[in-house]
């Protein structure tokens, strides 16, 4: 597998590309329940199978490249990617799971994203493991599915890069209490510990879909309920979260903080960091955030690097 210091892209592959479709890779056609029972009684679906499914579950939609770095973390003795893609080709056969990819103008997707079935969800709550998916989810749109992929990859770089990294929550659930809402982090959480001392970071994936900075605008007065009126234990938080938004690009990293500004939704408890995706394939992470600083000379909005040493190696 390439390194992700030795991916030289330019552009996110989590980017929105216009007039981008999903399209279905996975299998037609009827699979029974009794044709994947045989397959795990002769031993053709095994263990590493439902660690695969397990993974799937958590995370909603995922590369073939994600769920491999997820299994090497955990300790499975995953071989190589080719392997991973034979089993992943195996469960999408049996309808265990499906599979998509982008498509535009410009041509087909480098990566596919892999989601659950039915049959999958079947086999997960034959093994108690809880899953809440249902048909619709495979329906979601192509900006809520590019979110996900780059809050993924977000989540992996810290757990496979950073030191102090301590665990991860996919889809954290906070709670704005004045709007009574309930609403989701789009690039999940990490909690971070070092000497004893533990803080969290929520990641806000933003892309450039139709309408994004009303959407933005929308999504940050939630948070701004959420921090203003934050108590210890809110919403799983011991303390104050670190609130970071992952964004396409540099250019877009400020058009994002001059749409916070602009509309008055800045959070007064926090500071606001900024990252990118292709940030995350640097070797160590411990400069990849950035905040935008007011010069008191030409009261304009400098964007510059943090150097953070908590996510040193």
């Amino acid at each position: 597998m390439v390194e992700d210091n030795e991916i030289k892209a330019e552009v996110s592959p989590f980017a929105i590309r216009e007039g981008e479709i999903k399209t279905f890779d996975g299998k037609d056609g009827y699979v029974s329940m009794n044709q994947i029972i045989h397959k795990i009684n002769i031993g053709h679906i095994t263990d590493i199978h439902f660690k695969i499914l397990e993974i799937v579950n958590e995370f909603e939609f995922i590369t073939s490249r994600q769920i491999f770095q997820l299994l090497q973390w955990k300790g499975e003795d995953i071989k190589s990617q080719d392997k991973l893609n034979n089993k992943l080709e195996q469960l999408v056969k049996s309808k265990i799971l499906t599979r998509y990819y982008f498509s535009s103008e410009d041509g087909k997707g480098i990566y596919r994203i892999y989601c659950l079935e039915k049959m999958g969800k079947y086999l997960l709550n034959s093994k108690e493991v809880e899953c809440k998916w249902q048909p619709t989810d495979n329906t979601k749109p192509v900006p809520m599915i590019k979110k996900r992929l780059a809050g993924n990859q977000t989540i992996i770089a810290y757990l496979r890069k950073v030191k102090a990294f301590d665990s991860y929550v996919p889809k954290p659930a906070i709670t704005a209490k004045q709007a009574g809402k309930v609403f989701k982090a789009s690039g999940g959480s990490v909690k971070l510990t070092k000497n004893k001392k533990a803080i969290q970071f929520l990641f806000e994936v933003v892309r450039r879909e139709e309408d994004w900075e009303k959407k933005l605008v929308e999504k940050m007065r939630l948070y701004q309920d959420f921090y203003d009126n934050f108590v210890p234990g809110d919403s799983g938080f011991a303390s104050m979260p670190q609130l970071i938004f992952i964004c396409e690009d540099d250019k877009h990293m400020a058009e994002t903080f001059k749409t916070i500004v602009v509309n008055r939704v800045e959070i007064s408890k926090i500071k606001l960091y900024f990252s990118t995706d292709l940030r995350q394939n640097k070797e160590t992470l411990d400069k990849t955030l950035t905040e935008f600083k007011l010069d008191e000379t030409t009261k304009k909005y400098k964007m510059q690097d943090v150097e953070v040493k908590l996510l040193g190696i």
